[in-house]
């Protein structure tokens, strides 16, 4: 007589310890949000002259994508909840391959914002909902790593991605760059489709009221960590350009992003090594650090080799923080993970959205030579923050 035993659904028997094939599909899929979202940073000349718009106004298909993905991430990720992950996913690169393509032909300006508002929507969608996918399809005890693992396309988009789209544009057209992004995502699409295992979306009955999300111990702490500590990078991340030209220390803003991205790989590798069992040693000690490369800035307005040193403490710093936040509030949310991480990256654009306003306050009065005194200064209050959320959300032992 034999037995047999049932047979586990497709998203059981696929699950391994940490599925490196899939996950580097999603640090793609992050590559493709990344670098949609800063390519035109690097070509508003081209899209100025091409759209018939000042490059102010080109500026605003930066500021367009970055509304979509304010107004969208919680809506969608409430709406989209109980759904299955490998098609959401696959819908949301689906919607990447058409904002860019639309965006690539756009006749005049208003097509090429409205294209930029729809791929903002999307990575809403995408942002909420990769980090809760990442730690699904792994062991739990590896969850971090996996999360590592899904983030590295963010560092490589800032580091690598962006510079090559804006020599793309500036070589061969601003459209080429952006048809390049939609071709790039029918590739992730294929690898998506055949290397990702799917995961059930979230059960009814265990779906909290957003209202109540919030209200979770630990999850207004780390959206508050999030917002103060992100203000504290794009303050100066922004205005980087401002900042050299007015200090005049020897350093393009291309090279000083290039070592900057390389050392938040470096963050990224670090964090992935330790979050599964150091979260709150990592998260104090990133932060730390990144308040430590603030006061390095301040003081190195005249030392080139001394504002390299903090560029590398900078992205050594910021790499993981995206990894180290994201499980911190996995972590506090439990099952409501991927409502509380729509509302994480919420208040990351928002972030991006003061960080740009602010910033030009101070460029404008005091000068960017202050930058780094405010960076500093916003990071010390997120170490506070940290060090009070021992209980829930960086708790001991975490």
């Amino acid at each position: 007589m034999t037995t047999t035993c049932p047979t586990p659904p497709v998203h059981e028997r696929a699950r391994v310890a940490v599925p490196v094939p899939a996950l580097l599909v999603m640090a793609c899929t992050g590559f493709i949000v990344i670098m949609t979202e800063t390519l035109p940073a690097g070509l508003l000349p081209q899209l100025s002259a091409g759209l018939g718009v000042s490059e102010g106004g080109a500026g605003q298909l930066v500021s367009a994508y970055a509304v979509g993905t304010v107004l969208a991430a919680i809506p969608a990720i409430t709406l989209t909840r109980g759904a299955r992950r490998k098609p959401l996913l696959l819908a949301g690169l689906l919607g990447f391959l058409i904002a860019n393509g639309v965006t690539a032909l756009s006749p005049s300006f208003p097509v090429a914002l409205v294209a930029r508002f729809v791929g903002g929507a999307f990575s809403g969608l995408l942002w909420g909902m990769l980090a809760g996918y990442a730690r699904r399809i792994a062991a739990p005890e590896h969850a971090g790593r996996a999360l590592a693992i899904a983030m590295t396309g963010t560092p490589v988009a800032l580091a690598v991605g962006t510079p090559l789209g804006a020599w793309l544009g500036s070589t061969v057209g601003w459209r080429w760059s952006f048809a390049a992004m939609s071709l790039l995502s029918i590739v992730v699409m294929v690898f998506a489709k055949y290397l990702v295992p799917d995961a059930p979306g979230q059960p009814a009955r265990t779906r909290a009221p957003l209202g109540r999300v919030l209200t979770v111990p630990g999850v207004a702490t780390v959206l508050a960590v999030v917002f103060i500590w992100m203000l504290a990078h794009n303050l100066l991340y922004t205005y980087i350009a401002s900042y050299l030209r007015q200090t005049g220390l020897a350093l393009r803003p291309d090279i000083t992003l290039l070592v900057f991205g390389v050392a938040a790989l470096g963050g990224i590798w670090i964090t992935g090594v330790f979050i599964d069992r150091a979260l709150r040693g990592l998260t104090l000690a990133g932060v730390a650090l990144f308040a430590v490369a603030g006061a390095l800035l301040a003081v190195a307005q005249h030392s080139t080799v001394l504002a390299l040193l903090a560029v590398v403490l900078w992205g050594l710093a910021f790499g993981g923080s995206a990894t180290q936040l994201q499980t911190a509030m996995g972590e506090a949310a439990r099952e409501n993970a991927d409502a509380a991480n729509a509302m994480l990256t919420t208040s990351f654009n928002l972030a991006i959205f003061a960080g740009g306003a602010v910033g030009a306050l101070v460029v404008d009065g005091v000068g960017a030579r202050m930058l780094p005194a405010w960076m500093t200064a916003l990071a010390l209050v997120a170490l506070v923050a940290v060090g009070f959320g021992r209980r829930a959300a960086f708790p001991t032992g975490r």
